[in-house]
């Protein structure tokens, strides 16, 4: 079996909006983020201010292999992020989202290297104690791939209109 390309993380800047904007149109992306099968975008964020703006207390941060962008995760602390998205959530946890943007990057084991550095990155923290993801339900393939780096079922749970299994892996 070859080795997966070595994956490096860095923080997203304002320049890497194009490509997160492009990639956000990926049919890959789209059907990730979203049950509705007439998606056009799967978030169809404003870039640029996504990656700059540090008042949300998420933090982007870009996957590359010799320098190529091939992927990007989301790293927020559940709860205390203005949103509120989770809702009530006990302090100490991170809440991860990842995904790959090129198609031709899928399957290549670089998701499995960028969610190990992430998880490092995140239980190296003082008083993070475990981390929250939420896949569409409907999204087989992510909760295989979760599982297979020691997250476990909590429970399906609506997230506005996403029907979403939440996962969680403790330290």
């Amino acid at each position: 079996m070859a080795l997966s390309p070595l994956v490096t993380l860095r923080p997203a800047t304002a320049a890497d909006a194009p490509l997160l904007a492009a990639w956000d149109r990926e049919p890959h992306v789209i059907a990730c983020s979203n049950d509705d099968p007439d998606a056009e975008v799967a978030f169809g964020s404003d870039w640029a201010e996504e990656v700059t703006n540090s008042a949300y207390e998420l933090t982007y941060v870009m996957a590359e292999v010799e320098g190529e962008p091939i992927g990007v995760m989301a790293v927020c602390d559940p709860h205390t992020e203005p949103s509120h998205y989770w809702g009530e959530i006990e302090p100490g946890l991170r809440a991860i989202d990842i995904w790959i943007g090129p198609a031709d990057w899928l399957s290549r084991g670089v998701g499995t290297q960028m969610m190990k550095q992430m998880i490092e990155r995140c239980f190296a923290e003082p008083g993070v104690t475990a981390i929250v993801i939420d896949p569409l339900n409907s999204n087989q393939a992510a909760h295989r791939f979760y599982r297979r780096l020691g997250f476990r079922d909590v429970g399906r749970r609506m997230f506005d209109t996403d029907d979403c299994l939440v996962m969680r892996l403790d330290k």
